[in-house]
């Protein structure tokens, strides 16, 4: 398999932590990336709990967000702003979504809950955001942190976020999947 580059990646792609990325914030993290320009990158983590409960923090969306019905905790950057990704039900772009991939965009959390209910299949709400600078993603690509692949609906809105980064492995190619197994323990690898 080729080695990703920066210029291959764009919305609607995952980064999936190598094994390299044995310590610290990114540790087994999959990352839906929303915005890829020259300027930079951005994304959320997918499989991160947050620690206040979105129910304290924006009580009027608690009950539109997906199972399950927690805020993630989408990166280091800016830990106290929210970001909202919404699946639109129809093909329509209703006013605050702005679309990245597919039917999956981003809802701006000023948008009415009324206006929410029943134009939406599935909302999650991230506290920050990942975001690296022109330039630094490369880096990281190049030193082998992080695979790309495609994002699927279901790594979005995933039910079970606690096992993504492993199911998002086992669908890559052969040499990239057999890491789906890895502990972080080296005796057990």
């Amino acid at each position: 398999m080729a080695r990703p580059s920066a210029q291959m990646i764009g919305p609607g792609d995952l980064l999936i932590a190598a094994v390299g990325l044995e310590a610290g914030w990114f540790h087994q993290s999959v990352v839906y990336v929303v915005d890829h320009d020259e300027s930079g990158t951005l994304g959320v983590v997918l499989n991160r709990y947050a620690e206040p409960r979105l129910g304290s923090v924006l009580p009027q969306w608690a009950d539109l967000v997906c199972e399950p019905q927690v805020l993630f905790n989408g990166g280091p950057v800016s830990p106290d702003g929210a970001i909202c990704l919404a699946a639109t039900v129809g093909d329509e772009r209703p006013d605050g979504f702005r679309p990245v991939s597919g039917s999956i965009g981003l809802l701006h959390l000023d948008t009415s809950v009324e206006a929410a209910v029943g134009t939406y299949s599935d909302l999650r709400i991230f506290a920050g955001y990942a975001g690296w600078e022109a330039g630094q993603l490369a880096t990281e690509l190049a030193s082998d942190m992080w695979w790309v692949a495609r994002a699927e609906y279901r790594d979005v809105f995933t039910d079970s976020p606690e096992d993504l980064w492993r199911r998002c492995l086992r669908r890559q190619p052969p040499e990239i999947a057999w890491y789906s197994t890895w502990t972080d323990d080296p005796d057990q690898n």
